[in-house]
């Protein structure tokens, strides 16, 4: 039977970005992928990460600016971007994104491997 999951688990991150995972370790204990709804306001960006997991961003309004060994690839709404995991990656906001983030397996804190601040 289908499962309806009516409220997100919301994960609080510095710096005013707002993390609202609907599918994922933290809200349904599922570690097989994740699915989130973020909201980044201008200017927000976090530190360099080198994950365990593939991620796939659709960007909804705004533009994600995403740092990579290549250079930097803006992801403009209507857009996606495919990170794959073991990419040394860096997400910035510059004028604000809302965003959906899916990550293959599971986003989890100890297989994110961010950067010290």
């Amino acid at each position: 039977m289908p499962e309806l999951v009516a409220n997100p688990t919301v994960i609080p991150v510095p710096g005013g970005k707002t993390i609202a995972e609907f599918i994922g370790a933290a809200s349904t204990g599922d570690s097989r992928l994740s699915i989130a709804h973020m909201t980044a306001p201008a200017g927000w960006e976090e530190p360099a990460q080198t994950p365990e997991f593939d991620e796939f961003t659709l960007v909804i309004e705004g533009t994600i600016d995403v740092h990579h060994e290549g250079g930097v690839t803006s992801v403009p709404a209507g857009q996606a971007i495919w990170t794959k995991a073991g990419e040394r990656i860096r997400y910035v906001c510059p004028d604000g994104a809302v965003y959906v983030a899916v990550c293959l397996p599971a986003f989890a804190p100890d297989t994110v491997h961010r950067d010290e601040e």
